[in-house]
């Protein structure tokens, strides 16, 4: 199945979003709440899109969790799609006004350098639920929306460090305002108001992973010849060594 992405031939699975497919073949669509290894959440619709299915009419769509159809043309980059993407970032740094990350690089990107500043918000999250999908997901399920209207915000449980974190980091490194904060020395991990003692390599000796991280992926790894001992680094190493080992 193939579609066309501004002016270039794609080929694509049935069901395959759009934004993956451009992903795929480095044609660039912005997203502050889509990553690759999660699913599409659709919430920031900084990825909108035109689309023109075969014989259909053109409408503007969230890439990230539009199916690609065969025959479909998209256009990522029109007159009216960088128009709205303009008005959605202006009201995105509105809402927060203190981001960082992506959605400060955005803003430059596209040249919104104002807001239509409508209401008073002392705020860095733009509430994308990104962080939370990484928790539920990559984590222990520790952070989730809470309350309603504009007090809605990411929050532990009673705003107290939860008992539930596993402290991997995944919510704040997936963040594209840089919300979340938290801090590492060479001992220890600090985040949601929660310390966690790292362990280190057995190999190189570098500090990378929580003790409740490292137990967490014990339970959940289905390969239980994985050795969890070594940093992420070390792991690759040795398992490329053991791939170009020859055989006896």
């Amino acid at each position: 199945m193939r579609i066309i992405i501004d002016g270039v031939s794609c080929e694509s699975a049935p069901g395959e979003f759009v934004k993956t497919v451009a992903d795929r073949n480095n044609i660039s669509i912005p997203s502050l709440c889509h990553h690759s290894a999660l699913p599409g959440l659709a919430a920031c619709r900084l990825c909108v899109v035109e689309v023109t299915p075969s014989g259909g009419k053109t409408q503007v769509v969230t890439s990230c969790v539009y199916p690609a159809s065969d025959g479909l043309e998209v256009s990522t980059k029109s007159e009216r799609i960088l128009r709205l993407r303009k008005t959605i970032l202006k009201l995105l740094i509105s809402r927060a006004p203190k981001a960082e990350g992506r959605l400060k690089e955005y803003c430059e990107q596209y040249g919104v350098v104002d807001s239509f500043k409508p209401a008073d918000f002392d705020e860095s999250c733009i509430l994308c639920g990104l962080c939370v999908k990484a928790c539920d997901e990559l984590g222990n399920s520790a952070i989730a929306t809470v309350m309603r209207g504009i007090q809605k915000q990411v929050q532990t449980a009673f705003d107290e460090a939860p008992h539930e974190c596993i402290g991997c980091a995944s919510c704040a490194k997936v963040c594209p305002t840089g919300k979340i904060i938290w801090s590492q020395d060479d001992g220890s991990r600090t985040i949601w108001n929660k310390c966690f003692e790292l362990v280190r390599c057995s190999c190189c000796g570098k500090p990378f992973a929580t003790s409740e991280e490292l137990t967490w992926l014990t339970n959940k790894s289905i390969d239980q010849n994985i050795d969890l001992s070594l940093c992420p680094t070390c792991r690759a190493r040795k398992t490329a060594k053991a791939a170009i080992s020859p055989v006896r």
